[in-house]
């Protein structure tokens, strides 16, 4: 197994340090941190470079909010001067698993997405007679360092690049522990669930990586052990596809079991086998092997979104571009679906 061990001279370069900016700075011109930072780009980003290159340098405390759409989740936002070492991190040692990720893992990945992760389930779903769809308990929360540490040091080999990823493992251990069960796995004591470290800040670019990282393992079981031909994983969420049921009742054993060596769970009731003709809930669609249909609670949320937008453009505390885009975001994705007549009657409501 080839691992990479001249990586840190490429992390730290200024070179390496401006993309990254440039790249984390993307959609958020407008915030005040963001701002802040690009006044003094320059010194900025060689003080950023410096620290690195000293070993100086210190992730800060992140800042914690919950979303609740569609479920209550718990991002952890770190700060825009940490932000840009994710991405400058990312930047070199992602190439390294991207040409080895299975090609049937579509999220947080350039070229890939949800509609490409549709578009591949649909097809399955036109050859197959059922899905085995599969969920994993506190995902984010529930990561084990220790063993992804181990999944990463598989390939790395540089030991300043080690050291750059354990600091910032460190800065995120505990941060979701108030989204946490704590689960017994074979061979644990007591205090076992409570003395590992684990969990990563939902929100980090690092984190959805290292997240890929973590289940390339499931998916190289499925494909390779498993040898299933039509798999799909979108980050925690992914769906088997087989033309009976005891196969998939089979592999569902086997993959709860090969989960366990990775301290994770299924999520028993997500985790069901169903003919695809009922249609497969995914990634906002109920999927058909012929048609796509939205999911409800997509369109009740941009509705009540819309809503919210309407009162504050009235008000003039929202320009128009603002509600434009929005609008064009939903129609976007909705489009990727059997839609035309609900975007018809959704956009007619709207009145500016």
């Amino acid at each position: 197994m080839k691992t990479y061990r001249q990586l840190w001279d490429h992390v730290h370069t200024f070179d390496n340090l401006w993309l990254a900016f440039h790249r984390a700075r993307r959609g958020k011109r407008g915030n005040g941190h963001v701002a802040a930072f690009e006044y003094n780009l320059e010194r900025n980003l060689f003080e950023l470079q410096h620290d690195l290159q000293a070993g100086t340098y210190r992730p800060s405390g992140y800042r914690h909010f919950y979303i609740w759409e569609p479920k209550q989740r718990k991002i952890s936002a770190a700060p825009f001067r940490d932000r840009v070492v994710h991405h400058a991190l990312c930047n070199i040692i992602e190439p390294i698993w991207e040409r080895r990720f299975i090609h049937n893992s579509y999220a947080c990945r350039i070229g890939k997405g949800t509609h490409a992760a549709l578009d591949r389930a649909q097809e399955y779903a036109r050859r197959y007679r059922y899905v085995l769809q599969g969920d994993i308990v506190q995902f984010f929360p529930s990561i084990d360092h220790a063993i992804l540490r181990s999944l990463l040091t598989r390939r790395i080999a540089d030991d300043q690049v080690l050291g750059l990823i354990d600091l910032l493992l460190a800065s995120g251990a505990g941060v979701l522990d108030s989204e946490y069960t704590p689960q017994w796995f074979p061979g644990d004591d007591l205090l076992t669930p409570f003395e590992r470290a684990r969990g990563l800040p939902i929100g980090n670019l690092t984190s959805q990586f290292w997240g890929n990282v973590y289940l390339h393992e499931l998916d190289t079981f499925v494909t390779q052990t498993l040898r299933c031909g039509a798999y799909v994983r979108y980050a925690d969420d992914w769906l088997v596809f087989a033309d009976d049921k005891q196969t998939l009742h089979g592999w569902r054993d086997d993959i709860a079991q090969f989960l366990h060596g990775l301290r994770l769970l299924l999520h028993e009731r997500k985790t069901q086998i169903y003919p695809v003709a009922t249609g497969i809930p995914f990634l906002g669609f109920r999927l058909y092997p012929t048609h796509r249909r939205l999911k409800r609670p997509n369109l009740v949320r941009f509705k009540r979104r819309m809503r919210a937008l309407m009162q504050e453009y009235h008000s003039g505390h929202l320009p128009l571009d603002r509600v434009t885009a929005s609008v064009r975001g939903w129609v976007a994705h909705a489009v990727h679906g059997d839609t035309y007549r609900l975007r018809s009657r959704v956009l007619n409501d709207i009145v500016l």
